[in-house]
C-alpha cells in the first residue's frame, strides 16, 4: 500500500500533528509486514500444491556502479582482483619422461636440445586382487593361514583406495550416493548400494575420535572462536547443525535443539564435565539464580563426570523446577570447559543470537546492520534517513577495522563516542528508532574489538563453514540413520579442519585409512600453530 502524504509546513506540525504521522508510519510499517507474511504464506501454500511460487526476479546489475575496491584495484594495475599470475607447474611431481625423436631426420642433422610439454592426466581404473591364502594343518591337528598384506583393511573386500576415494567423493566432493554408485559401476566396481552405505557411515571410529581431539584442541588454544548455526532435518525431522571454529579448526555437531544448554553440550562434545567453580557462581548469579539455590549447589562434590552423576545431584539436593535446573545445569558446563583448559577470557563471536551469549560474547556488525537494509522505504525522506545512517555505520565500522589493525589506547573513547552518538540519535522515524534501541543495547558486544582486537568483527568465517549444510541439505535433504548424521558430521569437520590447517584431504585419508601414521595428529597440528601463531589477547592482527 502506497501513501503520500501532502508536504506540511514547519508551523503546522504540532504535537497531535506529530503523534498522527507517527502512528500512520507504524501502521504502514506493520501493513508492510502483513503484506510479506502473505506473500512468502501463498508461497509455501503453492509449493504444497505442486505448483511453483513466485519467481525471484533480481534487478539489472547493468546500472550499477562499480565497488570501489573493484575501482581502485582496476585503476591501480589495470587488472580485477584475484587476477595475479602464479608460477605454473613448479609444484608439479614428474611421475614418468618420455624422450620423443623424429624418425626421418634429413641427412646432418644435429640434436640442439630437447623442449619440455606437460600433459597431466589421471589414472582411473579399478584393479581387483585375488590372496591365495595358504592353509597348513599341524600335527596337533589345527591348522594357520596366512595373513594378509599389512594394506588390506581387516573384514574388508575393498581396498583403502577405493574406501578413501568414496569418502572423498561424497564427503568432499558432494557428489550424491546415487550418483557415486553409478559412477563406481561405470568404472568396473561390483558393490551394492546397501555396501555403499556402510562404507559411508560404519567403521569409522577412529575418525570420530579424532574429530573429539580436533574440538578439545582447538577450544582449548582459542582466544575467540566463531559460531553459527542452521537448519538439519534427520530422520524426517527438523533439527540443527551447529559450527564452531575459527582460523585452526573447524567442528560441527547436529542436533535436535538448538539452545544455550544444546550450545554448551556442543562445546564439551561427546565427554562431558559438570563443575562448580567461581565461573560457575558468576554465570548463576548473572542469570539470577536464587542465593539459596546456588548455596544447596555448593555443599558437596564441585566436579561431576557424567550427566548421570549430576542429574543425580540436582535431585539430591531436592532442585527439580524447570528454570533452576536448566540455569543450573548451563552453569555446571560451562564450569566445565573452563576445568578442561578453555580459557575463561574466551571470545564468542555470532550473529547475535542469545543462545551464543557466552564467556566474552562479540557480536557481528553485518548482522547488526541487517534490519536497516531489509527496511521497506515508504517515501524518499525516510530511504534517505536509512542510507545516511547506513554510511554512519560503515564510517564506524571502516575505523574500528583500522584500530584492530593497529591499536591505538587513545582511539577508544573516541570510537565509544561515536557509536554512542550513533546509536543514540533519534530520527522522526519509530521504525528506525527501535532499531537503533536494538543495536544499542548490544554495545558491549559490538565493540568488544576495542578490548580484543584479535577478533574479527563480522562472522562471516562461520557462515562460510556452515553453507557446507545449506549446500547439503539443498541436495540431499536430511539424514536418515545416527550413524549416517555423525559421518556427515565428521567428516565435514576433518575436511574443514584439513584445509586450515594446509593438510591435503586425500593424503589425510589414505594415511588414516592404511593405518601409516605418517601424517601427524590434527589436533597436534593445532596446537603446533597456536604455539607459533597464537596473537596475545589484546594485540593487533597481522595482515
Amino acid at each position: 500500500m502506497k501513501m503520500e502524504l501532502p508536504e506540511i509546513r514547519p508551523e503546522e506540525r504540532t504535537p497531535l500533528v506529530e503523534a498522527l504521522l507517527a502512528i500512520i508510519q507504524q501502521l504502514l510499517d506493520r501493513n508492510r509486514q502483513l503484506e510479506e507474511t502473505v506473500l512468502q504464506l501463498r508461497d509455501e501454500i503453492a509449493i504444497l500444491k505442486g505448483q511453483k511460487p513466485r519467481p525471484q526476479v533480481k534487478p539489472s546489475r547493468l546500472e550499477a556502479p562499480p565497488s570501489q575496491q573493484a575501482s581502485s584495484a582496476q585503476e591501480g594495475s589495470g587488472k580485477r582482483p584475484g587476477s595475479e599470475k602464479r608460477p605454473k607447474n613448479s609444484q608439479l611431481t614428474i611421475h614418468r619422461t618420455i624422450t620423443l625423436h623424429i624418425d626421418d631426420l634429413p641427412p646432418g642433422a644435429v640434436l640442439k636440445g630437447y623442449e619440455a610439454y606437460l600433459v597431466q592426466d589421471l589414472v582411473i581404473e579399478s584393479q581387483n586382487t585375488l590372496y591365495r591364502r595358504a592353509r597348513y594343518e599341524l600335527l596337533d591337528g589345527r591348522s594357520i593361514l596366512a595373513r594378509l598384506p599389512a594394506d588390506v583393511l581387516p573384514g574388508k573386500h575393498f581396498g583403502a583406495t577405493l574406501i578413501g576415494y568414496i569418502l572423498h567423493q561424497y564427503y568432499n566432493a558432494g557428489v550424491t550416493q546415487g550418483l557415486l554408485l553409478q559412477s563406481l559401476r561405470d568404472h568396473g566396481v561390483d558393490i551394492s548400494e546397501g555396501q555403499l552405505s556402510l562404507l559411508l557411515t560404519e567403521g569409522h571410529e577412529a575418525f570420530h575420535q579424532e574429530k573429539d581431539a580436533v574440538r578439545e584442541a582447538g577450544l582449548q588454544t582459542a582466544s575467540y572462536i566463531n559460531t553459527d548455526d542452521t537448519g538439519a532435518r534427520h530422520q524426517g525431522r527438523n533439527g540443527y547443525c551447529t559450527v564452531i571454529g575459527n582460523d585452526w579448526f573447524t567442528c560441527f555437531e547436529s542436533t535436535d535443539s538448538k539452545s544455550r544448554l544444546n550450545f554448551l553440550q556442543v562445546m564439551h562434545g561427546s565427554q562431558r564435565l559438570y563443575a562448580i567453580h567461581e565461573i560457575t557462581v558468576a554465570y548463576w548469579e548473572r542469570q539470577e539464580l536464587a542465593a539459596a539455590t546456588i548455596e544447596k549447589l555448593r555443599r558437596g562434590p564441585q566436579s561431576f563426570a557424567d550427566e548421570a552423576a549430576w542429574q543425580a545431584w540436582l535431585l539430591a539436593v531436592g532442585i527439580t523446577d524447570k528454570r533452576q535446573v536448566r540455569i543450573a545445569t548451563e552453569g555446571a558446563l560451562l564450569g566445565g570447559l573452563v576445568e578442561r583448559g578453555v580459557s575463561a577470557k574466551l571470545s564468542v563471536l555470532s550473529d547475535g543470537a542469545p543462545q551464543f551469549d557466552l564467556f566474552e560474547h562479540a557480536s557481528c556488525w553485518v548482522h547488526a546492520e541487517r534490519p536497516l537494509l531489509r527496511m521497506v522505504p515508504y517515501h524518499d525522506a525516510h530511504r534517505a534517513l536509512i542510507e545516511q545512517i547506513r554510511e554512519q555505520i560503515w564510517a564506524l565500522y571502516k575505523d574500528l577495522k583500522a584500530y584492530r589493525q593497529q591499536p591505538d589506547p587513545a582511539q577508544k573513547p573516541l570510537l565509544e563516542a561515536r557509536f554512542d552518538a550513533l546509536w543514540n540519535q533519534k530520527t522522526d522515524y519509530p521504525s528506525i528508532n527501535a532499531v537503533l534501541k536494538v543495536i544499542r543495547d548490544h554495545k558491549a558486544d559490538l565493540l568488544r574489538v576495542l578490548e580484543r582486537p584479535e577478533v574479527p568483527l563480522h562472522n562471516n568465517a562461520a557462515e562460510s563453514d556452515i553453507r557446507e549444510y545449506v549446500k547439503k541439505r539443498k541436495i540431499s535433504g536430511g539424514t536418515r540413520s545416527v550413524a549416517g548424521r555423525q559421518c556427515r558430521d565428521t567428516f565435514t569437520s576433518l575436511k574443514k579442519t584439513c584445509r586450515k590447517l594446509g593438510v591435503n584431504f586425500w593424503n589425510y585419508l589414505q594415511d588414516r585409512l592404511r593405518r601409516l601414521g605418517n601424517m601427524p595428529r590434527l589436533a597436534d597440528l593445532i596446537r603446533e600453530r597456536a604455539t607459533t601463531q597464537r596473537v596475545p589477547l589484546g594485540q593487533a592482527v597481522p595482515t
